[in-house]
Order: structure tokens, then C-alpha cells, then sequence
């Protein structure tokens, strides 16, 4: 009778390891207020755009002199209901003390630990640097090898999404402040005007390809090239593909 039910019980589920895609959301200030708004004026073009995915609340930015320090000022349950209602899924939190942690833990989030490798990323443009207190709000999605993520609705400023393991395609609008990445190509099949960064882990076959071009900065295996040098008058606005020739990036004009 016992070896029966055992037999019937490991039918009945499994245990097996998964990945899964998620969103991090990088908290750069623990006033609930401030952070409320920033997401409003973020997402209020796009406010489906998460479609109940599972995020992971990053705490690693949260300034030193945060009073969220003590883990007791950031309230977990409000900012739980905050994410939720921008069509979230809070389940988990990273970066963050002890006292954070335990209180993530009495909210009902799980508590994991920081990617062990961050994603590579260029020296920074020359460009107005973000409010201190806007969140970033990053897309991370792993792919098969020589997969392709498509990504069908607008990016907005201060979204992020990276295809970790193969290339990406945005059919919308990238708008200025937003970055899509990839280990492989990137194609963006719209106005281009955010950062675009293929070969992120060092591939230099990789490319870039947008029907128009107005990139604060394209990338490819670390080189990069910034909007304060002027497009080409073939290339501004236009359709090109992106390259990289030694240690230089070369456009070209797609005819």
C-alpha cells in the first residue's frame, strides 16, 4: 500500500528548474510618492505594456543615506500594490540589506540574489542624465541560441530591453532615453532614437538595423559612437545598417 501511493504521488508533480522571463525594476529612491509619479508619466503611453509579467524589485541603488536603509521606511506591501497596478507581478526582490530583505519576506516577496555577471555596457553618452528619483525599468528576456525576441510595442524613456542570447526586433518607436540590447543584431523596423547595442557580450559580427535613423548611441561589442558627432545626410533619418570595422563603427544607408 505505501509503495503505491509513493508511486502515485511522484506521478502527480515534478520539481524541475525554469527560466523565465522578468522585469527588474531598479529603485533609485524609496519615497513612494515620487516613485508613483515617475511611473505614471513613464507608462502612461503605454499602459499595458507589461501584461501581468513578474518583476524583481532591485534595491541595490537606493542611495546610501536612504532611510530605506533600516528597512523599515520602504513599505513593501504599498509598493507592491503600486508595481500591481501597473500591470505587474511583483514576486521577488534583490540588492538589498538584511533589514530589507526581512521586510520584502513579511510582504510576501521572495528574496534572490544579484545576476552574477552584469551586462556590458559602453561609456555613456554625453546627454541629460535622468531625475536621480525615476526608476529604470529593465526588460531582460533570455532567448535560445541564435533566437529572436520581437518586441512589438513602444519603448518609452528610461525601458530597457536586453536579449540575452540572441538578437532582438522592435517594430515601434524607440524613443529617446530608452535601450534595446542584444548579444546578437538588433533591428529596429521604426524611428530609432534611444541607444541600440548589439554584440553585447563582445560578438563583433554583430549589427544594427533601423528604417530610421536617429540614435543617441549605437554600439557593437563595446565600440560605440554617440549623436554629438553629426549623421552622414545619407543616414539621418533614413533607413542604415550599422557595423563594425576593426575599432570602427561604420553606417551605411540601406537603398
Amino acid at each position: 500500500m505505501a509503495d503505491a501511493s509513493a508511486a502515485r504521488t511522484r506521478a502527480v508533480f515534478e520539481f524541475k528548474s525554469a527560466t523565465l522571463p522578468l522585469i527588474a525594476v531598479i529603485l533609485k529612491t524609496s519615497d513612494l510618492e515620487v516613485l508613483a509619479e515617475a511611473l505614471d508619466a513613464q507608462l502612461a503611453d503605454s499602459p499595458d505594456f507589461f501584461e501581468q509579467e513578474p518583476v524583481v524589485i532591485d534595491l541595490s541603488q537606493l542611495p546610501e543615506e536612504d532611510p530605506a536603509d533600516d528597512g523599515q521606511a520602504l513599505d513593501f506591501t504599498a509598493l507592491r500594490g503600486l508595481l500591481a497596478r501597473h500591470q505587474t507581478q511583483p514576486v521577488a526582490v534583490r540588492g538589498g540589506s538584511d533589514a530589507q530583505n526581512a521586510a520584502a519576506r513579511a510582504a510576501g516577496l521572495s528574496v534572490t540574489a544579484m545576476p552574477a555577471a552584469p551586462v556590458p555596457r559602453p561609456a555613456p553618452a554625453e546627454a541629460p542624465a535622468p531625475a536621480p528619483e525615476a526608476p529604470q525599468i529593465v526588460r531582460e528576456v533570455p532567448v535560445p541560441a541564435n533566437g529572436t525576441l520581437v518586441i512589438d510595442k513602444p519603448l518609452r524613456s528610461g525601458q530597457q530591453v536586453y536579449a540575452r542570447g540572441g538578437d532582438v526586433i522592435v517594430t515601434a518607436l524607440v524613443s529617446y532615453g530608452a535601450e534595446v540590447i542584444a548579444d546578437g543584431n538588433v533591428h529596429v523596423y521604426a524611428p530609432l532614437r534611444g541607444k541600440a547595442i548589439a554584440g553585447a557580450r563582445g560578438d563583433t559580427s554583430a549589427r544594427i538595423f533601423t528604417t530610421c535613423m536617429e540614435a543617441q548611441l549605437v554600439a557593437i561589442a563595446g565600440i560605440y559612437r554617440t549623436a554629438e558627432v553629426a549623421l552622414p545626410a545619407e543616414i539621418a533619418g533614413k533607413s542604415a545598417k550599422i557595423s563594425l570595422d576593426g575599432k570602427k563603427i561604420v553606417m551605411e544607408p540601406i537603398l
